[in-house]
C-alpha cells in the first residue's frame, strides 16, 4: 500500500518528469517517486503550482495542509474519479431518513466506545487502576439503544470520552504529561497537544481513504452534514481514534520517546516543535503500517488497510448488502 508523504520543511514542491521534487530553502533537492505516495501532508510553507496540481489529480493524490500551530486548514481533493451517483443517492437517503441515520450513527458510537474500553483493558492487564473507567464506559454503551436522537448519541459519546480521559493520568503516571482536562484550541498542556495533533492526522487519513472509495466525504451521519465541507471522515475517525491516535500518544509518552523539550509554548498554548513533530509522525506512520490478523479475512492487514476496509463495509450497508459492524480491536 502507498505511504503518506509528510513535508515538515519549507520549500517548493513541483513535478520533475514523473517524479515529485521538493526544493528546500537551503537549495537541497529531494525526489519522491509518485507511485509510492498515497497522500501528502504539508506542515511547512509549501509552494506549488497548477502543473503539479494537475499531475496530482491525474495520479489521485490528495494534499492536506496544516497551519503553523499544526491545525488542519484544508485539503486539495482531486476530482472524485471513483464517485458513484448511485452510492451518493444512497448516502443522501440514509442521511435524510431519520431512522436510518440514527442507526448508522449509533453503530459509529458503539464502535468508538468498544475501542475506548479495549485500550483501557490493555492497560488494566498491566495493572493500571482503570477498571472503574472501563465499567463506566460499558454503562454508557448500554444506553445507546435507548438514544432517540443523534444529539443524544453525541452526548453519550462525550460522557464516555470524559471517563476515558480520566484514566490517562493513572495510566501514564508522568507529571510532565499530566492530562488534567481536555483542551483544544489552544491545547493547554503537552498531552492535549499530542492528542489534538493525532486527531488531525486521523481526520485526514480517513479523508484520504474515502477518496479511494465510492463514498462522498461530504455526507456524514453522526456528524451533521451542514456547511462543513467534510463530515463522513469525522464519523469514521471516531471508531479509530482510540486504536490509532491514543495508542500512539500513550506509547510515545510511556516509552519516553517524546520529552518536554519537544514542545514549545506560544499564544497561550502548547505545541510540538519540529523535532517533536517528526517523532510523532514517524510513530504514526509505523502505527499505520503495523499489521494484525484480520478475523474475517484470515490474513494480516495493516491499520491503514483496516480504515479502507471500514469504508467498504459502510458502502455495503448503504446498498443494503450487509449491516455495518464497526472495526473492533482485539489485543
Amino acid at each position: 500500500m502507498k505511504k503518506s508523504l509528510y513535508l515538515t520543511s519549507s520549500g517548493t514542491l513541483s513535478r520533475d518528469q514523473n517524479t515529485l521534487l521538493l526544493e528546500l530553502e537551503t537549495g537541497e533537492k529531494r525526489y519522491f517517486p509518485i507511485e509510492q505516495i498515497g497522500d501528502i501532508h504539508c506542515f511547512g510553507e509549501a509552494s506549488l503550482n497548477k502543473r503539479l496540481l494537475e499531475y496530482l489529480t491525474q495520479q489521485g493524490v490528495p494534499v492536506h495542509f496544516y497551519n503553523y500551530y499544526e491545525y488542519y486548514v484544508g485539503s486539495y481533493y482531486p476530482r472524485e474519479h471513483n464517485s458513484s451517483g448511485f452510492l451518493t443517492l444512497k448516502q443522501a437517503e440514509h442521511y435524510l431518513d431519520e431512522s436510518k441515520r440514527l442507526d448508522l450513527a449509533r453503530r459509529f458510537v458503539r464502535g468508538a466506545l468498544q475501542n475506548l474500553q479495549q485500550v483501557l483493558r490493555y492497560y488494566a492487564h498491566r495493572e493500571k487502576p482503570v477498571h472503574p473507567m472501563i465499567e463506566g464506559i460499558a454503562q454508557v454503551e448500554a444506553q445507546l439503544d435507548d438514544a432517540a436522537s443523534v444529539e443524544t448519541l453525541m452526548q453519550l459519546e462525550g460522557q464516555a470520552r470524559e471517563m476515558y480521559y480520566s484514566a490517562l493520568d493513572p495510566v501514564l503516571q508522568n507529571p510532565d504529561f499530566a492530562f488534567e482536562s481536555r483542551s483544544r484550541r489552544p491545547p493547554a498542556n503537552r498531552l492535549n497537544a499530542l492528542i489534538s495533533f493525532g486527531n488531525s492526522l486521523m481526520y485526514t487519513l480517513a479523508l484520504s481513504e474515502i477518496y479511494r472509495t465510492h463514498l462522498d466525504p461530504r455526507i456524514g451521519f453522526l456528524h451533521a452534514t451542514n456547511y462543513r465541507r467534510f463530515s463522513l471522515n469525522l464519523d469514521v475517525a471516531e471508531v479509530f481514534k482510540p486504536v490509532l491516535v491514543d495508542r500512539t500518544v500513550l506509547t510515545l509518552v510511556g516509552l519516553r520517546q517524546i520529552q518536554p523539550e519537544h514542545f514549545g509554548e506560544e499564544l497561550g498554548g502548547v505545541y510540538l516543535n519540529d523535532e517533536g513533530r517528526k517523532r510523532f509522525l514517524q510513530a504514526w506512520e509505523e502505527r499505520l503500517q503495523t499489521t494484525f490478523q484480520h478475523r474475517r479475512l484470515k490474513r494480516n492487514v495493516s491499520y491503514r488497510t483496516a480504515v479502507r476496509l471500514e469504508l467498504f463495509k459502510i458502502e455495503k450497508h448503504l446498498i443494503g448488502e450487509k449491516p455495518y459492524e464497526p472495526f473492533r480491536a482485539y489485543w
